[in-house]
């Protein structure tokens, strides 16, 4: 298994503190089963700002929420023959948020599931 790319806020917490010990890049990435660039990004940027929080990234906002994603999985689970427009249709009816077929598609490819053709 790969090492993991990112940390979890406890980790970081504890990233910081072995550094500011003098303890090695290496040696935390090891200890937290993380890649060394994880860690010597992370040094980088407390040492720049002062900081560990991650910066705003760029790009297009999700067009549905975690919860809408549930429900859209839940939908596709329950009924397996359901097309991406049905679920879509389900969707604008129960939460009025409007997003297209392929949004669908794509969400239900995230999940592992595909749509099915009737």
């Amino acid at each position: 298994m790969p090492p993991q790319r990112k940390l979890s806020d406890l980790n970081i917490e504890r990233a910081i503190g072995w550094l500011q010990d003098g303890v090695a890049a290496r040696q935390v990435a090891q200890r937290l089963a993380v890649a060394p660039s994880v860690i010597i990004r992370l040094k980088q940027r407390f040492q720049a700002t002062g900081r560990v929080q991650e910066r705003q990234r760029s790009g297009r906002p999700r067009v549905t929420t975690q919860r809408e994603d549930r429900f859209i999985q839940r939908q596709a689970m329950q009924q397996r023959m359901a097309t991406a427009n049905n679920i879509r249709q389900r969707l604008q009816a129960t939460t009025n948020t409007v997003v297209s077929g392929q949004t669908i598609r794509n969400r239900l490819h995230n999940f592992g599931l595909s749509e099915e053709q009737p």
